[in-house]
């Protein structure tokens, strides 16, 4: 055989079904194909044409999708398609198969398909339940919403007996036992309970580094890895994943080990969506291209809002999109820029530090750089590397901060120690200025670099504002201060004049002032958490607000932004820049009237902090 004929056999002893094939059969196939090269946005099969070949992967991707344009699966290398035309009695393909990216295909003729699939049953058993799964995904797709899907439970899909050892084995036994149960992640145990998770990942990176195949497996693994519990949310877990960016979830119940989830599951689960396209950043280098995936995903987001989706759902999907754009920018800057010169972290904050991102969210974003930072030697790199990812999300399409709340403002690139003297003097002297820093700043969130330097700045923060009683009323006056745009007798009071004439600000008077009490709320009780509804959760459980007042205050602010996203879904589909301003008549009677149950809720808490914190003095 030629060296290209032994890569091509080489590949497709790695590739199912092909693997289960015996080695003779192995050896003659590569030379019954033919390899095309086909350019990203080329349809290589579309809906009704005619399919005699069977199209294997090499390298690239390859989205299937229906006559209706909705996206089914997305497939990579390894993976294959046009199946369902062979195994069947239609040779005219159902669905389209578009390249996303530059594509080597290996091509097997119909002939010689049918006479493998003959000769060797499990061909024809892999290939004939894959197109059988496939059309059960576009018909349930049509009958089920994202949104049930999202919510389906980790427990309902996770693999129940995953695959695990006792931490005493060495690193050998550990590879022996992932390649003799084919597994790509194993479970490290100590006594039953959860030690840690090796993956392939520790596996190549123990062995380039020099690990004693050996040495304890304990050596390599991660240990305390991030859990799930079987009665999280899909939804929840793939935001987990996406924040750690990891690809294995132990499902810990009770401190018992019931199971494991992995990215892949929740792919199979969501691939009638595709909300990996965020996955597509890391592949991509230029502006054009991360811009292209960005838009992607909000046209996601726009479809998961028509379909019903919860708010959560929909900001929560949106904050993971601008989160992978942001990250991977930074991985440009930095192979363009060189290796950052001290550690540092880059953290956002407003609407995406708290994952409550919408369509019409702004970038808010800072650094915080290690203390051996010295800003002679080492300034122009972070300025550079800052302006080049803030100016690169413009691009792509989140919007500079119009308040210059970003990293390229050199007032927001700043030392631990700095950072740290920066908030104490914002809590102990809440001036105006400080108070408005404040409102976006404890929403810190860091997503790329050391995070430990931003979680050290944020701990600091919570735990100096819990007794800051000043602050704390301060911040009660500003929540109490954002009417919501009711007037006499519980009407809807809308602007009279202006750009948004006849229209009410759903943010100002509305989930703004939910997110300021919460902030409140959670600041006054040392809670940590950055998200609007965890912090109502917990701070119920603290006692800075009533369980039935953070429960009425959640329904209110997911209603809001419900009715916001919905709009703005509206305004992207016609070409609009969105906005937060609603036109009440536009709304059904029960909109209406839930619009203001939501505004009546916002205004009685608003009453309490009056009477809970001393606003009226201030």
């Amino acid at each position: 055989m030629s060296v290209e004929l032994d890569e091509v056999r080489d590949f497709l002893a790695a590739t199912d079904p092909f693997a289960q094939l015996p080695d003779e059969v192995l050896d003659a196939l590569p030379a019954q194909m033919d390899m095309r090269y086909v350019r990203r946005g080329v349809t290589i099969v579309g809906t009704g044409d005619t399919n005699d070949t069977l199209h294997v992967i090499r390298s690239g991707a390859v989205d299937i999708t229906d006559a209706d344009g909705i996206l089914l699966d997305r497939r990579g290398a390894g993976r294959t398609f046009g199946y369902s035309t062979l195994v069947g009695d239609d040779a005219a393909s159902r669905y389209d198969m578009i390249a996303v990216e530059d594509t080597l295909l290996l091509v097997l003729p119909r002939q010689a398909f049918i006479e493998l699939a003959e000769e060797h049953p499990q061909v024809q058993r892999y290939y004939s339940g894959q197109s059988a799964r496939i059309a059960a995904a576009a018909s349930s797709l049509r009958q089920d919403s994202a949104s049930d899907v999202l919510s389906t439970l980790v427990g309902d899909f996770m693999v129940t007996e995953p695959v695990s050892v006792e931490d005493g084995v060495s690193v050998r036994e550990a590879a022996r036992t992932m390649e003799d149960n084919r597994v790509s992640s194993l479970l490290i145990t100590r006594g039953g309970d959860l030690a840690g998770i090796v993956t392939d990942r520790d596996m190549r990176g123990g062995v380039a580094a020099g690990t004693d195949l050996d040495g304890p497996i304990t050596e390599i693994m991660t240990a305390g890895p991030k859990t799930a519990t079987s009665d999280m949310p899909a939804f929840e877990a793939m935001l987990r994943m996406a924040e750690r960016r990891v690809h294995h979830l132990p499902v810990v119940d009770s401190g018992r080990l019931v199971g494991l989830v992995s990215s892949s599951d929740i792919m199979r689960l969501l691939r009638h969506d595709p909300i990996y396209l965020t996955a597509d950043l890391s592949k991509r280098n230029t502006l054009e291209e991360l811009k292209e995936v960005y838009d992607n995903a909000h046209d996601v987001a726009v479809r998961f809002i028509e379909r019903g989706a919860s708010s959560e759902e929909v900001t929560g999907l949106l904050t993971v999109a601008a989160d992978g754009l942001a990250r991977r920018l930074l991985q440009l800057g930095e192979e363009k820029f060189g290796e950052p010169p001290v550690p540092y972290a880059f953290v956002v904050v407003g609407s995406q530090g708290r994952r409550g991102m919408g369509l019409a969210s702004d970038q808010d974003n800072a650094m915080v750089l290690d203390d051996s930072f010295d800003e002679a030697e080492h300034g122009q790199y972070f300025a550079d590397l800052a302006t080049y990812v803030c100016e690169g999300l413009a691009a792509a399409g989140q919007v500079l901060c119009p308040g210059n709340m970003m990293a390229m403002n050199p007032d927001w690139r700043m030392t631990v120690s700095t950072w740290i003297s920066t908030f104490h003097n914002w809590i102990t002297a809440p001036e105006p200025d400080a108070l408005l820093h404040a409102q976006t700043f404890f929403d810190f969130r860091a997503i790329h670099g050391e995070e430990r330097l931003a979680e050290e700045v944020h701990a600091f923060a919570v735990q100096q504002a819990r007794g800051a009683q000043r602050m704390h009323a301060h911040l009660g006056a500003l929540a109490a201060r954002r009417e919501p745009p009711l007037g006499l007798f519980r009407g809807l009071v809308v602007d009279r004049s202006g750009e948004y004439a006849n229209t009410l600000d759903v943010k100002k008077g509305g989930t703004a002032a939910i997110v300021q009490m919460a902030r409140l709320f959670s600041l006054a009780s040392g809670i940590d958490a950055v998200g609007t509804r965890p912090r109502l959760k917990l701070a119920a459980g603290h006692g800075a607000v009533s369980t039935g007042g953070a429960e009425e205050l959640i329904d209110a602010f997911d209603f809001l932004n419900t009715i916001a996203l919905k709009q703005q879904a509206e305004q992207v589909r016609r070409g609009e820049e969105p906005n937060y301003h609603i036109n009440p008549k536009a709304l059904g009677r029960l909109d209406s009237e839930h619009l203001r149950d939501a505004f009546q809720i916002i205004k009685n808490m608003q009453n309490a902090l009056a009477t809970k914190y001393p606003v009226r003095s201030i």
